[in-house]
């Protein structure tokens, strides 16, 4: 069982910046591929980032190429999102995603994690 707990989600002006935070809990410490995705009422669930196992691998959603960077650090067992001139349209609740430790490549689907966060919101003002 893997936990996962995101922070640093809030409200912003358009042009801000923050940098969303996710936590990995489990018993058995294994390093594995993260990813961010998000969500609007009534809309599915939308590919953000992703980043491999050991960081050598990251790919983002056209649009937040430029704008968002996702990192990992795997001895704090950590993913982050620094997100840079954000807009209205990137509000949304960002959620967190694990795949299972069999897979090492980065991935855009969100049916191929396996565990997810409770989500936290992120709000850009106009």
């Amino acid at each position: 069982q893997v936990l996962l707990r995101e922070s640093g989600g809030g409200l912003v002006q358009t042009g801000g910046s923050l940098r969303l935070s996710c936590v990995a809990s489990e018993y058995s410490k294994s390093d594995r591929v993260m990813g961010w995705f998000r969500q609007t009422p009534g809309k599915e669930r939308q590919f953000v980032a992703t980043i491999s196992r050991t960081a050598d691998s990251t790919d983002y959603a056209d649009s937040v190429k430029g704008r968002f960077t996702i990192s990992r650090d795997n001895i704090a067992n950590a993913v982050y999102l620094q997100m840079n001139s954000l807009k209205p349209e990137d509000t949304a609740v960002y959620y967190c995603a694990a795949r299972s430790s069999f897979y090492s490549s980065a991935s855009s689907l969100a049916y191929e994690y396996d565990y997810w966060g409770q989500g936290t919101q992120v709000t850009v003002s106009s």
